[in-house]
């Protein structure tokens, strides 16, 4: 006998549509180690169904088929009792149809039907949203159901804490869901042949990233030889596409009369000779970080539902900070972190007002980050707002000073604190920390705020020394990262 063909669903179809290969591997590896999901990831789950949730709030009345995620054919059946009972909406609603499993959000009765309303933790409406809604107004129809409207319900970045009655956009997609309609057939006939072979050949291409990064595309990409062409930064796919068909592989291989970029030749030059590459321009580039310096640098978090004065979805907030201070006699480490879910702001812009005090200067690593922290501290402590202003105008920024004046061959063609740090000051780099970038920090301070309360207290300890540990490593790196610049300046004058 055949075997039955692989049901899809409708996150396996939209994974087929971005590549066959992705949905192949997703359907006969279930278990494969790429599909577990990062830190970042796990929290975007939890964020959205918490905005799910929010979302039911605004079509009231309706009833949530509650079943755990495995049990589909309960989940249809239970959907099928629903909607014998007239509810106006039903919150999870399950449907199957040509072999296609599909859960709705929201399913609302309207006049001569139902709409369909597909819930997004996204600011606003997105391209790869689209397929989404209509690939379940087609499998709700070839279940008998009378759909007349699709909606997306997005969060609305003008609605701000604590009025949440217009957290949510409501976007009519009816008519663009009726136009995509016409080619879901074929692609779901198409997944299910394709599922019952073996793994299809698909090409890499722009299609390994967008609308998302595949978790496989490891096994796909050849691995680069190093120093290659797409390590040139911030090098267009597409460029490095010509240059490598134009039998340019790595940097090595580029000749000497190619049109570049003054920051591109300034690399090309250190990867071809092995060797770092201090501008001569360096000299009065530094000559703006003037004593008393002051090292700064915020970690925040990011929360779809707002939760404090002012705040809207998604907006970043600062919640922990650290300062490595010039007095008298060396530097002095000051660190200030949130522990508990009240609006950590106003008490946290009182702490740097004081530590930033003495300070001619603040430095930052890529400042406009921590500019805009400032303003969301001087928007939650008005009272403050005159010392928080006066920070914001001393800050200097050491990142352009590195980008347009230094090149080090083991800079990958980045210039993130992470590069630069450990190829500038060999021996220190984040690989000995427990949180070592800043999602995970960002997740992890949510835990600590929002959990931390029921954490047993060794647990609870040893996250917040993490999170500190993390955050006193980027400002400990810019007191080391200029130090090493002043070096190389030093350096330069002796030559001469």
């Amino acid at each position: 006998m055949p075997s039955e063909p692989a049901r899809l669903s409708k996150s396996r179809y939209l994974s087929g549509l971005q590549c066959h290969k992705q949905l192949w591997w997703r359907v006969h590896e279930p278990e494969a180690p790429e599909l577990s999901p990062s830190p970042g990831e796990q929290n975007r789950f939890a964020q959205g169904r918490e905005v799910g949730e929010h979302a039911r709030g605004h079509v009231p009345g309706g009833e949530l088929i509650d079943l755990p995620y495995y049990q589909y054919d309960n989940k249809v059946a239970a959907t099928r009792e629903a909607l014998n009972r007239g509810l106006p909406a039903i919150y999870e609603a399950w449907f199957l149809a040509d072999e296609t499993y599909v859960g709705v959000d929201i399913l609302e009765r309207a006049s001569r039907g139902y709409t369909v309303i597909e819930v997004k933790a996204s600011n606003s409406r997105k391209p790869e949203h689209l397929p989404d809604a209509t690939v379940q107004v087609h499998v709700l129809r070839r279940a008998g159901l009378q759909v007349e409207r699709a909606e997306l319900m997005h969060l609305n970045s003008q609605c701000r804490y604590p009025d949440l009655s217009n957290l949510f956009v409501r976007e009519d997609v009816t008519a663009l869901v009726e136009a995509a309609l016409i080619g879901v057939p074929d692609e779901l006939a198409a997944q299910q042949r394709m599922l019952e072979g073996p793994l299809p050949d698909v090409a890499i291409g722009e299609h390994c990233t967008t609308p998302h990064d595949c978790p496989f595309i490891e096994r796909c990409w050849p691995k680069l030889p190093d120093h290659h062409v797409s390590k040139l930064y911030r090098i267009e796919r597409k460029r490095a596409l010509e240059l490598e068909a134009d039998g340019y592989a790595t940097i090595y291989d580029l000749p000497s009369d190619l049109e570049l970029s003054v920051i591109h030749a300034r690399q090309v030059q250190a990867v071809q000779t092995g060797r770092m590459v201090v501008e001569p321009s360096l000299t009065k580039a530094l000559a703006q970080f003037t004593s008393p310096l002051a090292f700064l640098d915020f970690e925040t978090v990011s929360l779809a539902i707002p939760r404090w004065p002012g705040c809207r979805p998604w907006q970043q907030m600062p919640v922990q900070f650290s300062a490595h201070v010039e007095r008298v006699g060396g530097l002095v480490h000051h660190q200030w972190i949130a522990e508990g879910p009240e609006d950590p702001r106003p008490a946290l812009a009182e702490a740097l007002v004081a530590v930033c005090a003495g300070a001619r200067q603040i430095v930052a690593y890529h400042a406009s980050f921590e500019r805009e922290c400032i303003k969301r501290l001087r928007e939650a402590a008005p009272h403050l707002d005159k010392e928080l202003e006066r920070i914001e105008r001393r800050l200097v920024d050491l990142l352009p000073v590195i980008r347009r004046h230094v090149y080090h061959p083991d800079f990958g063609g980045g210039f993130s604190i992470k590069k630069t740090l450990p190829a500038l000051v060999p021996g220190l780099s984040y690989a000995d920390l427990k949180v070592q970038d800043g999602e995970v920090a960002t997740v992890e301070l949510q835990r600590l705020m929002f959990q931390g309360a029921e954490m047993p207290a060794g647990e609870r300890a040893a996250l917040r020394e993490a999170l500190l540990r993390y955050c006193e490593r980027d400002t400990w790196a810019m007191v080391k990262l200029l130090e090493r610049l002043r070096g190389l300046v030093e350096d330069q004058l002796e030559l001469f």
